[in-house]
């Protein structure tokens, strides 16, 4: 079988039968790159699982989350962002900000995220019940919710919007107009970052970008590099991995009328929603992968794999591992255990916005099968062409009263 696991690939779907060849046949497999250095795929959930939580053996830091080589000035950049940070340091990071996430936090936001996705729903009947779904519906909830814990005012939100998309999308035609737009949006949002810090400086808020502004790290206050980055991070990772997953859950439902109509007629079931939340989670995984860098001489599997070389782990495969989930191609919404990948395989870098998604989700998913009984798409789902994110960029639906 011809392995292929770059971006044109995901841009027609996921390539469910490349991982279940690689899982059966070639669990560590090397996969050239164009013009790049190359990579080792792994593609097995305790294979993945136990390289998230081995910081020692495989690093962010020594080099990146995107399969591609970034330039010495781009892995600059991306070494002030958590992401790309290794324990002792991401460690002390994380901590500044993961107060604004903590399970008591998001039970103060799910009242003020059940009301704003009504709010949302109750637009799509005003329109008819036809609708370009991540324009029209999925992408407001999570970047009004980001943003406001943020301390983005409601009128900028668009721009935050605009500029994650091209920044993420870089691989995609329809997100840039230059080979280095990427770059640009990046350097928008910092400057725009900056803005709002000296405002912050002047007048402290109840936000997270305040707490950054007067955050202190072993006795030193973050710089603005440092305050822009982590900025960067939380709106870009807290708007586009959650619309995502908001769309393929929709989708999902969509093409499986019978699962839509059983979870509509149990709106009040809170354990269906419940397991139902992490079927989503796990069929839709937002982040196709993350890439460390072995820093020393290992072996997986009996391969051996030298200091020094990128290794990938693919969490859309992980997701789909036979060996973990019975009948991994089912939409399950009852499925029990369900020790989905989607946030991280454990470790420094598990997501920590992982309680906040579950409840837009929930929230945003019920509200609509609340007001409407079924719906259809009206043409087919346009996905993103990219090897990072797994995104839908078009999905028009008509949602019938």
């Amino acid at each position: 079988m011809r392995i292929d696991l770059l971006e044109d690939t995901w841009e027609r779907g996921v390539p469910h039968d490349q991982f279940a060849y690689l899982r059966r046949e070639a669990p560590i497999h090397w996969h050239d790159v164009p013009d790049d250095t190359g990579f080792w795929a792994v593609t097995r959930y305790h294979d993945i699982r136990a390289i998230s939580r081995d910081h020692h053996t495989w690093s962010t830091e020594a080099g990146s989350t995107f399969i591609r080589t970034p330039s010495p000035e781009e892995m600059a950049v991306a070494r002030l962002m958590l992401l790309n940070m290794d324990p002792p340091k991401q460690t002390r990071y994380r901590r500044l900000v993961s107060a604004g996430f903590t399970p008591r936090m998001v039970g103060k936001l799910t009242e003020a995220i059940r009301a704003r996705a009504a709010r949302i729903a109750d637009s799509v009947a005003e329109k008819g019940g036809e609708v370009e779904f991540v324009t029209d519906v999925a992408q407001h909830l999570p970047l009004q919710t980001i943003c406001e814990m943020v301390g983005v005012p409601r009128s900028d939100q668009q721009m935050i919007f605009d500029w994650s998309n091209r920044m993420i999308g870089f691989q995609d035609p329809d997100f840039h107009t230059t080979s280095d737009d990427s770059d640009i949006a990046g350097g928008e949002m910092f400057l725009y970052c900056d803005k709002l810090v000296e405002d912050r400086r002047a007048n402290p808020r109840d936000d997270i970008l305040t707490v950054l502004v007067q955050a202190e790290v072993d006795g030193d206050r973050l710089t603005r590099e440092e305050i822009d980055a982590f900025f960067v991070m939380l709106t870009v990772a807290g708007n586009e991995t959650t619309r995502n997953l908001i769309a393929h859950a929709v989708l999902a439902l969509i093409e499986r009328p019978d699962v839509y109509q059983e979870l509509a007629a149990n709106l009040d079931d809170e354990d269906l929603w419940r397991s139902a939340t992490e079927e989503f989670l796990r069929w839709g995984s937002s982040i196709h992968n993350f890439r460390r860098t072995a820093v020393r001489d290992t072996e997986l599997h009996g391969q051996k794999i030298a200091e020094g070389e990128k290794v990938v782990t693919f969490y859309a495969s992980a997701n789909y591992d036979e060996k973990v989930f019975a009948d991994p191609l089912t939409l399950d919404i009852r499925r029990a255990p369900n020790e989905h990948l989607t946030f991280g395989g454990g470790g420094p870098h598990f997501c920590l916005g992982a309680g906040l998604a579950r409840a837009q989700i929930t929230a945003m998913v019920r509200e609509l099968l609340r007001r409407f009984p079924e719906a259809e798409l009206t043409a087919p789902p346009r996905r993103m062409r990219s090897d990072f994110i797994n995104g839908i960029k078009h999905m028009p639906v008509r949602f019938r009263l």
